[in-house]
């Protein structure tokens, strides 16, 4: 049986990627209104148990993180762990959000600030506009990404099985019919997750790039470079699919997570440093002190206007963190052998989510600035056009070409290193949980995923290609709860021994 179901995995879920890629070849558009309203016809009826899901998996994480769970090593006893803790972050934060920061660093709190402004004052609307951005890439998001990457890592490592999710059902029910049939379902059900969310990742990264490298190089329509930039992209991701993931991926990651952290320094200390210091110590205040009610918001009693706001943002983001969870969290469990289920959890959920605290401190405190001490400019460039605030806003800075040139870098770098990370992970699931696919195999799933994401460039609009992804990723709202009883459910035979 063992050796049969990679072969039948990998032909059927090859066969279901390639129809979604055709489709959107051939009608890019069709695709994405569809998906669309499906989407929407999902959160209208089970939004509420999507923000109960989230929440749900952030009092997990802390359960076990602070229980006598903790202590359990994702390993052996005397296993440590393979990579520094500092390059194991950068990894795992470079391959959970990368290029979303570049792409709405100051975009998604001006945004919300447009929304709220119309019914309350302008600096309420701001903070709250922050607020909502911590939200929606803070604890929740991790702790969805923490949680599967912890039930994965377990099982593989400490109870032997497969860096796959079914291998939780199989170990803690026991190898029969239908626990087999679950189990194969729930690794298709994956891949396809993973590869149109990576897809979705890909198109919004060529968006961003082709928009700086247009400013850079003077030319006006950046829509005329979108087949060189994604070209490419392509071969910034096969040369390291094909050498070792430490080698590759750990200086990729690296790189990006530098150069993110420099442009975030530069422009604290280049911007006004107090006001920016003052926002992001009170917004942190602000979240921690309310984040755990709020994730149970679901916007019951507004109009419809609120009700689209928040679905197509908070409501997408928590579907959107699930949809990449698969891929994500394989992919920390693969780098996270020797850890304590503590140390992991912590590792995992609070240092990015305090990056992400900054990072958007500083680039949303910036646009706040402009919008309520200035001209307003920056708001009036993202009604426009997303892709270009970042560039907007680098631009009001010294060495803006410098600037500039950076972004580019970094986000190729982040989409560089999120496709090597699915295309590894992918391989892994296709080959039925081989820690070290080999190359070819990984070369093959990367050719995958640039012909998935180059059917969501041409869907061309950036909501239209996250609704696509929440879409794959629906059934993950009733996988996730079911590996969470698994774990729950070995742990405890566990402690009883």
């Amino acid at each position: 049986m063992k050796n049969k179901s990679p072969n039948a995995l990998l032909i059927v879920s090859l066969s279901i990627s390639a129809i979604i890629a055709l489709w959107g070849l051939l009608d890019p558009q069709g695709m994405g209104e569809l998906a669309a309203a499906a989407v929407e016809t999902q959160f209208d009826s089970r939004g509420w148990f999507i923000m109960l899901e989230a929440s749900g998996l952030l009092f997990v994480a802390i359960f076990l993180a602070f229980s006598r769970f903790g202590k359990i090593r994702l390993g052996p006893d005397d296993a440590e762990p393979e990579f520094s803790t500092s390059a194991w972050i950068a990894m795992l934060f470079a391959a959970g959000m990368g290029v979303g920061l570049l792409f709405y660093g100051a975009a998604e709190p001006l945004t919300h600030f447009e929304q709220l402004r119309q019914s309350m004052e302008d600096p309420e609307a701001a903070g709250y506009a922050l607020f909502v951005t911590y939200l929606n890439w803070g604890f929740h998001a991790w702790a969805i990404y923490g949680v599967v990457g912890l039930i994965v890592a377990y099982f593989a490592f400490r109870r032997g099985r497969t860096l796959l999710l079914s291998a939780p059902l199989i170990d803690a029910y026991g190898d029969v019919r239908w626990t087999r049939f679950l189990a194969w379902l729930f690794d298709l059900l994956s891949i396809v997750a993973i590869a149109v969310g990576l897809a979705g990742s890909l198109a919004m990264g060529v968006f961003q790039v082709q928009t700086g490298l247009a400013g850079l190089i003077g030319v006006e329509n950046p829509g005329s470079l979108t087949i060189p930039v994604f070209a490419a992209m392509c071969v910034g991701f096969v040369i390291p699919l094909r050498r070792d993931l430490g080698e590759g991926m750990s200086k990729l990651s690296n790189a990006a997570m530098l150069i993110a952290i420099g442009l975030m320094v530069y422009l604290l200390v280049l911007g006004p440093t107090s006001y920016l210091m003052n926002g992001i110590v009170s917004g942190f205040g602000r979240y921690v002190f309310y984040v755990l009610p709020a994730g149970f918001s679901t916007a019951e009693f507004f109009d419809r206007d609120i009700v689209d706001w928040f679905q197509g943002w908070t409501l997408n983001y928590m579907i959107w963190w699930l949809a990449w969870s698969p891929f994500v969290g394989i992919f920390i469990a693969r780098i996270s052998r020797g850890r304590t289920i503590r140390e992991f959890l912590v590792g995992v959920i609070v240092a990015p989510t305090l990056f992400s605290i900054l990072w958007f401190g500083v680039f949303g405190g910036i646009g706040f600035f402009d919008a309520l001490r200035q001209e307003g400019a920056l708001t009036v460039v993202n009604d426009q056009n997303l892709d270009a605030t970042t560039f907007a806003l680098l631009e009001r800075f010294p060495l803006g070409g410098l600037t500039r040139a950076a972004t580019v870098l970094a986000a190729f770098l982040f989409v560089v290193t999120s496709v090597v990370s699915a295309g590894f992970t992918l391989a892994m699931i296709g080959t039925g949980g081989d820690e070290n696919p080999t190359p070819r195999v990984r070369t093959i799933w990367g050719a995958i995923l640039g012909a998935l994401g180059f059917a969501m460039v041409l869907v061309g609009d950036i909501s239209l290609v996250r609704s696509i992804i929440a879409l794959s990723a629906m059934a993950f709202v009733f996988i996730v709860p079911i590996l969470v009883l698994c774990l729950l459910r070995s742990l405890g035979r566990e402690a009883t021994k």
